[in-house]
């Protein structure tokens, strides 16, 4: 999918090291992130997480969207002096501008009326330029399949999933939250909810993981094995190339259902809020982590936790509904699906026949359209033909 960033700005040149390409794409994605932090501090009331916002050490996020708008400019005059096409350079220049002249790291925050309703572009635009970061030059550097690129097949749809998830912060955490609660206002039990909060969090952290991850498999399991679930979470195995922003390729009624089963257990068991916190972020990273183009082997890690390699066979076209886990790889040992062939690597990733359309929008409407047509009859591909013994989620 270079070619596709390459129309949106006219430039087919040489993308290889010493041309300008890497500091072009660089720049303008770090002006773009710069001036999107400024409009942040413009309108904080509207575009950032009213949980996060009391939290944030804003003279170090003032730091990081000078650091961004700097950066980026000069990646753009680099790029203008490396590269015959000058498109990338200027981009990044005048994006940088526009971040300067609307204001900069030094805009004062005026928190204004609080919003009923927000966009968490704080949030996507901290985890966009963190994760990419860190796993980017991971994966270029120590890639198993360094051929894939940065722009590979299927960035923008993942992408797009990526940026809708975080913006959507507001209604996701509402709607996850939803059935947890309810129940918990309930099914309280008082002194059970006491001793758990009051056990150290060394101890919480991985009950809490362990608890969660024997919920998600049952759940993750049923969306392959129901077929009214799976056209919802055959849009996250449509992703044929794997890397830091493929695990970001999730349908939302997927990611509200398994979200709000997973936290029935952890909110009724009363779990202390800082525990929760950190298995929060575990499993953020977790989920970013096991979708890596990454060419190491954990080796005895590899039975202990849920590692890369074991989440690849989980997306493979062959052998299919292996390795649901999330955390903690013996739980599928446990109950019959663990696949882990010496040191082999999937050949295949995705679904045969790719039966899911690429794009943020056909990808939300595929599922509807795909039980509309199952129950018309229609021959539109509804379901996967992974090409084992056929399931639930494989009958027309």
């Amino acid at each position: 999918m270079e070619g596709w960033l390459s129309r949106r700005f006219g430039d087919t040149s040489p993308r290889h090291f010493g041309t300008g390409w890497i500091s072009g794409t660089l720049g303008v994605f770090l002006a773009a992130c710069g001036l999107g932090g400024v409009l942040v501090l413009h309108f904080p009331e509207w575009l950032t997480s009213a949980e996060l916002r009391a939290n944030y050490p804003v003279p170090l996020m003032r730091a990081l969207i000078g650091a961004a708008i700097g950066l980026g400019f000069l990646c753009g005059c680099l790029s203008l002096l490396l590269r015959s096409r000058k498109v990338l350079g200027l981009t990044a220049i005048a994006l940088a501008g526009l971040a300067a002249l609307s204001g900069g790291s030094a805009v004062p925050i005026d928190n204004g009326v609080a919003q009923p309703f927000y966009v968490g572009l704080d949030w996507f635009l901290l985890n966009l330029l963190l994760l990419a970061l860190v796993f980017v030059p991971l994966e270029q550097t120590f890639g198993r399949l360094p051929e894939q690129g940065v722009f590979r097949f299927g960035w923008v749809t993942d992408g797009g999933h990526f940026l809708v998830s975080h913006l959507a912060l507001q209604v996701l955490t509402f709607l996850s939250l939803l059935p947890a609660g309810w129940l918990a206002a309930r099914l309280v039990a008082p002194d059970l909810q006491a001793w758990v909060a009051s056990q150290p969090i060394w101890l919480q952290v991985p009950a809490i993981m362990l608890i969660a991850d024997l919920t998600q498999y049952w759940v993750h399991r049923a969306f392959h094995r129901v077929s009214w679930l799976w056209p919802f979470h055959a849009v996250h195995h449509s992703s044929r190339v794997l890397d830091w922003l493929a695990g970001s390729r999730l349908h939302l009624v997927d990611v509200v259902v398994t979200r709000a089963l997973v936290l029935v257990p952890v909110f009724l068991l009363g779990f202390a809020e800082p525990a929760l916190y950190a298995w929060l972020v575990i499993i953020a990273f977790h989920a970013v982590f096991n979708h890596v183009n990454l060419r190491f082997r954990f080796r005895w890690i590899e039975g202990v936790l849920v590692t890369p390699r074991f989440h690849h066979w989980h997306h493979a076209v062959a052998p299919v509904d292996r390795n649901f886990a999330v955390h903690f790889p013996w739980i599928d040992r446990l109950f019959g699906t663990h696949y882990m062939p010496g040191d082999a690597w999937p050949a295949a990733l995705g679904i045969e026949g790719h039966p899911v359309p690429e794009g943020y929008l056909a990808q939300t409407g595929y599922p509807f359209r795909a039980l509309r047509d199952r129950q018309t009859g229609s021959s539109v591909a509804a379901v996967s033909t992974h090409g084992h013994e056929p399931g639930p989620h494989e009958r027309p």
